[in-house]
């Protein structure tokens, strides 16, 4: 669902405040997209981690995938002279711009769940989780299922963002210690539910076989089972791997579809994102320059401790 630009308290006129004066502080916030279920999550965690601060006031913006619009944005925030800006990169190659921009108008910058490739520090933080681990802990079950044998498919997220990258390396790592284990495909489907639906329907059309599917995100996942269903394909016979543990994947696993998902705490780093933001704005010097938000194994086993969270 599109949301429109919105604040949370209405106080425009914190822009025009000091950077370091608290009361009716702004805050820019530019997503890359409002439409994805799991930056949902994220920034509904922000919402209700600025609604727990009656002075502070977040501005959205839905950079829609497009860099060029997300830098009209980070500019935009910066003319306004808010106290701090906080940023989910449409492209984590694509941020030094930002970045610059901010750090000469002494604006820190917080990018939140995906990572950029430049370093942070100087007035640059990072709030996320390694999707390295993700991928490690999604295709060390996987394998152990399969019992070090058969062939799998890996479904790719956007290929701009670290998270693909990351966790689908974090696979290969896994497969290369199960030489019984071979990848037979590899292909984006960005992220995307109605592209891992399309993906998957043209394996299974084009006769390919698989043993796992091991998809970079829940909603490709989800995406892979349809297909999977649409087509006959028992979830049995062909074990199915996410990473977000977003409540649709959880309910997925819970009819014995989804074989395994990684959570990633959407709240947790939407929350220490606002955290971060807020102390930096209020000149705080002890914010770390990344703070890693850890990733959890999610299986048939132990599911339901995560329905809520």
């Amino acid at each position: 669902m599109k949301f429109l630009t919105r604040s949370l308290l209405a106080l425009s006129f914190a822009a025009a405040l000091p950077i370091s004066a608290m009361a009716g502080t702004t805050i820019g916030v530019s997503m890359a997209h409002f439409d994805d279920n799991f930056l949902t999550t994220v920034r509904d965690a922000m919402v209700t981690e600025g609604q727990a601060h009656k002075d502070i006031n977040l501005d959205f913006e839905d950079a829609q995938g497009d860099v060029g619009r997300q830098v009209s944005q980070v500019e935009s925030f910066v003319s306004q002279r808010v106290a701090a800006i906080i940023v989910n990169p449409a492209d984590a190659a694509a941020t030094r711009r930002m970045t610059d921009t901010a750090r000469k108008a002494g604006i820190p910058i917080i990018y939140v769940n995906r990572k950029p490739d430049e370093p942070m520090g100087n007035g640059a933080y990072f709030v996320g989780s390694d999707s390295l681990v993700a991928g490690h802990l999604q295709m060390d079950y996987l394998a152990k299922q399969l019992k070090g044998k058969g062939n799998i498919a890996i479904m790719l997220g956007e290929l701009s963002t670290d998270a693909t990258r990351d966790r689908t390396r974090g696979v290969k790592d896994i497969v290369a210690k199960n030489p019984g284990i071979k990848i037979a495909e590899e292909q984006t489907a960005n992220f995307d539910r109605s592209q891992g639906i399309n993906l998957m329907s043209q394996w299974l059309s084009s006769g390919k076989k698989f043993d796992a599917i091991a998809a970079n995100n829940d909603e490709m996942a989800l995406g892979a089972l349809i297909a999977m269903k649409q087509a006959g394909v028992s979830p049995k016979s062909v074990l199915v791997g996410g990473v977000d543990a977003t409540k649709e994947a959880l309910n997925a696993m819970a009819k014995g579809d989804l074989a395994v998902t990684v959570f990633q705490d959407a709240r947790g780093q939407g929350k220490a994102a606002v955290d971060a933001a807020i102390k930096l704005a209020g000149g705080d010097k002890s914010v770390p320059k990344e703070d890693w938000i850890p990733y959890q194994l999610v299986t048939p086993d132990n599911y339901k401790g995560f329905l809520n969270r």
